[in-house]
């Protein structure tokens, strides 16, 4: 890449800047100034021994380069250079090598892979680069070569590992085994990297071989291409100040024109007014107040977003090299639930999941049974926070909702009889059960799966509710509209004995059956809050906040720019 010849002045000033910054750090660090003056011969040997001195200061010194430098793999970097007599890996003294020119043109785009350039020492690199292309004395400082190949070296081992592993932490649905990388693993591909003719050969298999990954990535692209990235203001909620939160949410508003430049500081109720506008124009229950998901909007900006894609790139790194082709995939922020066959798509069905405060966890299983015409045990944490308070108000609130109380033998009680006012969380040797019917909550089919939070799919009584755009909305099982279908899916390959119109009849006569015996179907419950589709990328609420939470630990502070 070429770069534009600056004015004689402004490189004289970014040279001398340059050099009494190294300087500076070298001397903290323990090392010696390089004046760069040049005596033929010599370069070689002096960047050898800047290369040594460079790396024992970081060893030294936490892995710090200078006040503005860390480096992620000093031991490994370290060893690397010893094994090669403290020779550059990338470079000679006339440059960098194709390999090293490669590597620097990979990390001033990394954006591309949704990876942010400044985590791979792009701006030393970049200045340093500037430097040498338009300061003749500053390409005799050995201090700059050697600078330069160690942190092209850094950069290359964490590259390695953020597009193999990514930067989120493994969790408890993670499939991946390779917890670790081994320095083996690392040198192997430096190896690889240094006889190739670009990086993108090194890299492009470490990345993950999903479609959903690659149309991801692809339409990334064109994404970058209309972003402008402008500045805005960031709103951190909950708040803890919030003289300084309503001050930078005025700012926020007028960023957005909702509220007028020229407008005075506004007061909690032209705030609100502005909300409620807010609100309406983007179809959110009209309140005029705050919440996580109304800040998640107002922080919706092109730098937001291309957070949230590279979280959503990380997560596809989370899952091992394939999945079983035959598969139920199930997207909690996307609301729907896909069935693949010989990794084809079947078919999709809209889906309600649970809701913020009662979450579907994510979770790896099978689909081992379903039943017809199931009946609702209601879950104690239901009873107590839900049902409980209703009941002791109203003892007909359980024939309303077609409930029923039961003692620990499944004997059926009457509920006037008991003395609720006695009842709660410490005391309650019963349960209660949704007798079953098109009635109850769990509608007429149930798909069970072993998994530690006694969650489910299911139908449901409430339709209707698929109709709309947020459907958070459930105790955390997952309604499924299109039941029919997963069930005729499900025994498939059992046509005789359980034909679409068997299982049609027993839910016409309300018949209740157990029915088993069919290949376990591997059921993915995962949260993907974007992806790539119908030639753009298409982003999803962050229903319980996960997008929010990650960015503040891992991306906090970081810009694409």
């Amino acid at each position: 890449m070429s770069y534009p010849k600056k004015p004689l002045l402004v490189i004289l000033l970014s040279g001398l800047i340059f050099s009494l910054f190294y300087s500076c750090s070298n001397t903290k660090k323990g090392g010696n100034r390089d004046d760069a003056s040049y005596e033929p011969g010599t370069m070689k040997e002096r960047i050898s021994d800047h290369l040594k001195k460079i790396l024992a200061g970081a060893t030294e010194h936490n892995n710090q380069v200078n006040d503005s430098v860390t480096l992620q793999y000093t031991t490994l970097t370290d060893s690397i250079y010893e094994e090669n007599q403290f020779q550059p890996v990338w470079s000679t003294d006339q440059g960098l090598t194709t390999q090293g020119d490669s590597l620097f043109q990979f990390i001033e785009n990394a954006k591309y892979y949704g990876l942010f350039p400044d985590d791979y020492h792009y701006p030393s690199l970049a200045f340093i680069r500037r430097v040498f292309q338009a300061d003749s004395i500053g390409r005799k400082n050995a201090s700059f070569w050697a600078q330069q190949d160690i942190l092209l070296t850094d950069a290359f081992f964490t590259l390695v590992k953020h597009l193999k592993q990514g930067r989120l932490e493994y969790d408890s649905v993670t499939l991946r085994t390779d917890s670790v990388i081994s320095n083996a693993f690392y040198r192997e591909k430096l190896q690889s990297a240094l006889k190739s003719l670009g990086m993108t050969d090194v890299f492009t298999p470490l990345e993950p071989h999903y479609p959903g990954y690659d149309s991801l990535k692809t339409y990334l692209r064109g994404f970058l291409g209309k972003a402008t990235f402008k500045p805005y203001t960031r709103l951190e909620y909950p708040y803890r100040d919030s003289l300084l939160f309503f001050k930078k949410l005025d700012q926020r508003l007028r960023e957005l024109a909702i509220l007028t430049p020229e407008a005075p500081v506004a007061d909690s109720a032209t705030i609100a007014a502005a909300l409620r506008k807010l609100q309406k124009e983007k179809g959110f229950k009209i309140t005029g107040k705050l919440s996580d998901l109304l800040v998640d909007l107002l922080n919706d900006t092109e730098e937001e977003e291309f957070t949230r894609i590279a979280i959503n790139l990380d997560r596809y790194k989370l899952l091992p090299d394939s999945l079983p082709g035959t598969r139920v995939w199930v997207n909690l922020p996307g609301y729907y639930l896909q069935v693949y066959n010989h990794d084809t798509l079947v078919f999709q069905s809209k889906i309600i999941v649970g809701g913020t405060q009662t979450r579907s966890p994510l979770l790896t299983s099978e689909i081992s049974n379903f039943i017809t015409y199931p009946q609702w045990n209601v879950p104690y944490s239901i009873i107590f926070k839900e049902m409980l308070p209703k009941i002791k108000q109203d003892v007909d609130y359980l024939n309303k909702e077609n409930l029923m109380v039961v003692d620990m033998n499944d004997s059926v009680l009457d509920p006037h009889k008991i003395n609720w006012r006695k009842m709660n969380k410490n005391h309650f040797p019963y349960q209660i059960k949704q007798k079953q019917g098109d009635d109850n909550s769990l509608g007429v089919i149930k798909f069970n799966f072993r998994n530690k939070y006694s969650v489910y799919m299911h139908d449901t009584n409430a339709r209707q509710l698929f109709s709309k755009s947020f459907r958070a909305l459930s105790h955390g099982c997952v309604r499924v509209k299109e039941w029919q279908k997963l069930a005729n899916f499900l025994v498939r390959n059992d046509t005789v004995k359980y034909s679409p119109d068997t299982i049609r009849a027993w839910i016409n006569r309300q018949e209740k059956h157990l029915v088993g015996g069919f290949p376990k179907l591997p059921i993915y419950i995962r949260y993907f809050t974007c992806e790539g589709k119908n030639g753009r990328i298409v982003f999803y609420d962050d229903i319980y906040g996960e997008d929010r939470y990650l960015q503040k630990k891992y991306f906090a502070g970081k810009t694409v720019q």
